[in-house]
């Protein structure tokens, strides 16, 4: 089962979502200005509480990832939310597209098994 599905497209991005999905949504609008934008809460599947927001899905589709490998796109996600990645983010699914490629596969991958652990953990060892 999938978490909650926080989708906007074009500019409407909408609210929805707890606070760090909320920073997620418009942290990459502002930094990629995605033509269709969703922000997927996986963390009641990995142990965490309804509130827990540590582990999400993005699904990024703009203009301004043509030309880009597939790395350099995840890169840019990741430069944007640099902060949330240092602290309560755990895990980030990534899929970056242009509008082209979301058009002629418009499937978003599953989330992967989280395997357990977190950063407290392995800072303590």
């Amino acid at each position: 089962m999938r978490g909650p599905l926080l989708a906007a497209a074009g500019g409407a991005m909408g609210g929805g979502g707890g606070p760090l999905a909320r920073t997620i949504r418009a942290k990459l609008t502002a930094a990629g200005g995605p033509t269709h934008l969703e922000v997927r809460d996986d963390s009641p599947r990995h142990g965490g509480g309804g509130d827990a927001e540590t582990h999400f899905g993005v699904l990024v589709v703009s203009g301004r990832l043509g030309g880009l490998p597939p790395l350099q796109r995840h890169r840019l996600v990741h430069e944007a939310l640099r902060a949330e990645l240092a602290g309560p983010l755990h895990a980030l699914q990534v899929t970056a597209r242009t509008p082209g490629g979301w058009q002629s596969d418009p499937r978003v991958p599953s989330a992967p098994p989280c395997l357990g652990g977190g950063k407290r953990e392995q800072r303590r060892e």
